[in-house]
C-alpha cells in the first residue's frame, strides 16, 4: 500500500513539473457580488459522489452515446469506449463549468500512468500564455492526494484538479469559462468556485466505499 503511496505522489509531482519563467501576478479585480457557499450531493448513479455547490447544475456528458452510435455503424466489431461517467457542473450565473472526467484503472499501472501524463500535457499546454502557475496537493479527510494546479493569465482553464486511489478510480476536472473576460477580472469568481472544487475533493469518495 506505502508503495502505491509513494508511486502516486511521485507522479503527481511530474504532473506540476512545469519549468518555464513566469512574471508576478498583477493586483485589482472588479467587485462581484456572490452567494454564500451552500452544497448538495451528486445522485448515487456514478463510480463517485462529492457534494456541489447549490449554485451549479448537473449536466450529464451523452456524447458517448452519440460516438457509439457512428463506431458501431463504421466498425461494429471493435470496443467503443465509453464516457458515460463524464460530468459537466454548471455555474449558469458565472457563465462557467467544471468538467469532470473519471477513468477506471482497472488495477493496471500503465493506465494510472496514462492518465497522468495526459492530465501533465493539458496543463503544459498552458504554459505559453500563463504568468504563473500555482501548485498544491490536498490531502482529503478520506485520505486522497489530489493535485491541484492554478493557472493565471489568459488561459481557457484557470484551474485544474486530479486524484486517484491508484488502484480503481482516476478522476480529473477542469474549470472554464465561457465569457471572454480577463481572468484577472474573473478573480473573485475563480476564488468562489476554487472554494466549491476543495470542497468537491474533500467530500469525495469512490462508490464501493
Amino acid at each position: 500500500m506505502k508503495q502505491g503511496i509513494y508511486f502516486l505522489l511521485a507522479i503527481i509531482i511530474l504532473f506540476f513539473q512545469c519549468s518555464t519563467d513566469y512574471l508576478p501576478k498583477p493586483k485589482g479585480y472588479n467587485r462581484i457580488e456572490l452567494p454564500d457557499h451552500s452544497y448538495f450531493s451528486l445522485p448515487d448513479t456514478l463510480p463517485y459522489t462529492f457534494e456541489i455547490s447549490k449554485l451549479a447544475r448537473i449536466n450529464t456528458d451523452t456524447s458517448w452515446i452519440f460516438m457509439k452510435r457512428i463506431q458501431e455503424a463504421i466498425k461494429p466489431w471493435e470496443k467503443t469506449v465509453k464516457e458515460r461517467y463524464w460530468i459537466d457542473l454548471v455555474y449558469d450565473t458565472l457563465d462557467a463549468d467544471v468538467e469532470i472526467t473519471y477513468k477506471a484503472i482497472q488495477g493496471k499501472e500503465e493506465l494510472m500512468k496514462a492518465y497522468f501524463g495526459d492530465a501533465y500535457k493539458l496543463t503544459s499546454q498552458h504554459q505559453i500564455k500563463a504568468y504563473s502557475i500555482e501548485e498544491s496537493i490536498l490531502t482529503t479527510p478520506r485520505g486522497l492526494t489530489a493535485a491541484i494546479a492554478e493557472i493565471n493569465g489568459e488561459v481557457p482553464t484557470p484551474i485544474q484538479f486530479v486524484t486517484t486511489d491508484s488502484v480503481k478510480h482516476f478522476l480529473r476536472g477542469a474549470l472554464y469559462f465561457k465569457t471572454a473576460t480577463k481572468n484577472d477580472s474573473l478573480a473573485p469568481v475563480i476564488d468562489y468556485i476554487k472554494k466549491d472544487i476543495i470542497h468537491l475533493l474533500n467530500t469525495l469518495k469512490w462508490k464501493e466505499e
